[in-house]
């Protein structure tokens, strides 16, 4: 097994068969942020009800312009007749492609494979952004299912952090210490610093003290 990829490298690129028919990464996803995840099989209670849930937030993950890929390592059939089921179950359709990989080389490449849980994918999540570089990697174990609407506001805080410039509290944007606020980088010089102290005493910021400051979006 390759060794672990890491944030702020480049994501391999494949081609796959899918639900969806053939894609090719990342050509077919330029200009797009994906949520590329894996699960560790078909036809299992917690993976079901991941699948409801992206698919009930995927209008949330297009609306930032993210697209969703899933993968396992399980043939194309399995997929569809497991698609179906969910569709005549629940009434919920999915309309992401599912990659698969059912000789397990993609998994590989990404690192989804752990060696002490066998030839299943483990659930992992890796958020790739419009020049394919991985911003995030989650790890879950196969015993708990993933919180789909964490993923939708890391998507939405990495998009703000990166157009404003700014780093986001824990729990935004519902932080116990600065609310909705983001932070501002803390100044590098005693230059900035001077600046900084200005900019909160006339009210552009708010501060704590001059390395930890933060403003309204």
């Amino acid at each position: 097994m390759r060794s672990i990829l890491g944030i702020g490298e480049k994501a391999p690129e494949f081609e796959a068969i899918t639900t969806k028919g053939i894609i090719r990464f990342p050509q077919d996803y330029r200009g797009k942020w994906v949520v590329f995840f894996s699960h560790p099989a078909d036809f299992t209670p917690v993976c079901t009800t991941e699948f409801v849930a992206f698919q009930r937030r995927y209008d949330d993950f297009r609306k930032l312009n993210c697209e969703l890929i899933g993968l396992s390592i399980d043939q194309i059939f399995s997929h569809m007749k497991w698609i179906e089921w969910i569709r005549e179950r629940f009434g919920v359709e999915i309309e992401f492609p599912v990659i698969a990989d059912d000789r397990g080389m993609i998994a590989e490449m990404f690192g989804m494979i752990h060696p002490g849980k066998g030839s299943n994918t483990v659930r992992a999540v890796f958020v790739i952004d419009p020049d394919g570089i991985i911003r995030v990697i989650l790890y879950y174990p196969q015993e708990v299912g993933r919180n789909i609407d964490e993923i939708i506001r890391i998507v939405r805080a990495i998009q703000i952090a990166d157009e404003k410039n700014v780093a986001m509290p824990a729990n935004w944007p519902e932080n116990e210490l600065v609310g909705d606020s983001v932070i501002i980088p803390p100044p590098k010089s005693e230059k900035q610093i001077k600046e900084r102290i200005k900019e909160a005493e006339s009210g552009e910021i708010n501060c704590f003290d001059w390395w930890f400051c933060y403003k309204k979006l």
